[in-house]
């Protein structure tokens, strides 16, 4: 009677150790410069079966399930935080790299693998794998790192991330079952892309546009209800063309960005708690995959792992990005940084469980490869995000981050928004005190962030540059009030 809670009880308290360790160490992993998808990685392996913990996990099933929906956690949050300007301002040369730079890239790795000795099925194969960025490691590296791009690299990097999933795990489907079946792919494959790119986006579009209206007529008997519902939203998204033949991961991206660009109750609630169940998925899927994985199974790869680690770096995605980018005239430095941020993460190694689970040749060795690549692509590139952005100068100029923040939480949508703006000792509004601002009516100056400090936004209280200001306005205002305070835009 006492066995099954006993072992449970065990499981949840090793489970709360690996993830509270991998939240508390998260910031020195960033002090070092390391990603900390990394960090996640390794405590999995240091708790795996030739580590300190001796956790034996080999269930590829399993772990390719709880990678999936962590995966789509993920695009939905990476989607609510997208705004469509941004979207806007980088689908042409996302789009572009997220399908022919996925195929350049399957081509040139899989040459490359094929002349390191892999026989060409295999070789395609890995190319195919390792061929698409991760949004997890893109999203929590970029926005992680404290720089501020300049807004096209920045969108670029961050769309190619959430769009190019579909074509890469196309590719891998494909390429796992002819390598299971002994048989090549014929060309019903680019037929079978089209369709699932077309069924994904528009599918995300409906259920995104139709989450929108639902999550405005219907009032729930709690605030905590709303991110229950976005969550359902996200499920549907991704479950719903995948049994259409669509893109899942296509359709979760675009439906996150079609809700997170809506008016909606609970706003600031709803993007809080997909924040955080994102971040718990990226946790939980790094440990599991750091589990699966022994560190002799990476030695004996190392060769292999360095060769196609090197060739991704230096040759692939640089050539393919140039070419991809050629005609959107981007600077040679911003092609050298979207070449070098191109990072992988969780998406190739949940892909090459594809083959493992199709019972494919050799397709234990090709994940120990792969997971070595990702690794070393973690530590290299991921390591020099902030001196490759300084270095290449593809830094914007513009406002630090606000140490605090101003939310609202309603189940009814609000007719006025808070913004945060920044005092710039050129702006209009420096030197100035907050009840001789002449502000529109109906805005009013909430609190002033001073350093570290928020100090109560009296009539008397005089700006000085580098103050974080909070002002609450009614949405025709807003772009009055932002002018009041110059080049500073809301952050």
């Amino acid at each position: 009677m006492t066995t099954e809670p006993s072992a449970t009880a065990f499981l949840l308290v090793v489970l709360g150790v690996l993830v509270g360790t991998s939240a508390l160490f998260s910031r020195a992993s960033r002090s070092f410069g390391l990603p900390v998808a990394l960090l996640f990685l390794g405590i999995g392996m240091l708790a795996g079966s030739e580590g300190l913990g001796g956790i034996v996990f080999q269930d590829y099933g399993f772990a390719f399930r709880v990678g999936t929906v962590a995966l789509v956690l993920i695009l939905f949050d990476g989607g609510l935080g997208t705004p469509v300007s941004a979207f806007r301002a980088g689908i042409g040369p996302a789009s572009v790299l997220a399908t022919a730079g996925v195929l350049g890239t399957t081509a040139l790795v899989g040459v490359s693998a094929w002349l390191f000795g892999l026989p060409w099925p295999q070789a395609l194969l890995l190319g195919a794998v390792v061929s698409s960025t991760d949004a997890a490691a893109v999203f929590s590296v970029l926005r992680g790192a404290g720089v501020q791009l300049r807004r096209r690299v920045g969108v670029t990097l961050e769309l190619e991330s959430g769009l190019n999933d579909p074509v890469a795990v196309i590719l891998t489907v494909a390429l796992s079952q002819a390598l299971a079946d002994g048989q090549a792919p014929g060309l019903g494959l680019l037929l079978d892309s089209a369709v699932q790119i077309l069924v994904g986006a528009a599918s995300g579009l409906a259920i995104g546009y139709a989450g929108r209206a639902l999550l405005l007529r219907v009032r729930v008997a709690a605030g905590g209800l709303y991110p229950v519902l976005t969550l359902s939203l996200a499920l549907v998204a991704f479950g719903a063309p995948t049994l259409l033949h669509g893109s899942g991961f296509l359709s979760v991206y675009v439906a996150g960005v079609v809700i997170g660009n809506g008016t909606l109750p609970f706003r600031s609630g709803i993007f809080r708690v997909h924040n955080s169940i994102a971040w718990l998925g990226q946790v939980t899927m790094f440990l599991l995959l750091g589990l699966l994985v022994s560190p002799s199974q990476l030695i004996d790869v190392r060769w292999t792992g360095l060769a196609i680690a090197a060739v991704l770096a230096f040759v692939a995605r640089p050539l393919v990005v140039w070419l991809c980018l050629l005609p959107f005239r981007f600077a040679a430095s911003e092609v050298a940084y979207v070449a070098w941020v191109g990072l992988r993460g969780a998406v190739p190694i949940i892909l090459a469980m594809f083959p493992v689970l199709a019972g494919a040749e050799g397709a234990h060795r090709l994940f120990d490869v792969v997971f070595f690549v990702v690794v070393l692509n973690a530590i290299v590139p991921g390591s020099t995000i902030r001196l490759a952005t300084r270095w290449l100068g593809v830094e914007a100029a513009g406002a630090p981050p606000a140490p605090a923040s101003i939310d609202f939480n309603s189940s009814r949508v609000l007719g006025g928004e808070v913004l945060t703006l920044y005092v710039d000792e050129t702006c209009e509004a420096s030197g100035v005190a907050v009840g001789e601002l002449p502000v529109p009516e109906g805005a009013a100056v909430m609190l002033v962030v001073r350093g570290v400090e928020p100090l109560a936004a009296g009539a008397a209280t005089v700006l000085q540059p580098g103050d974080h200001v909070f002002v609450y306005c009614p949405p025709a205002s807003a772009q009055a009030v932002r002018e009041l305070f110059g080049r500073a835009g809301e952050e």
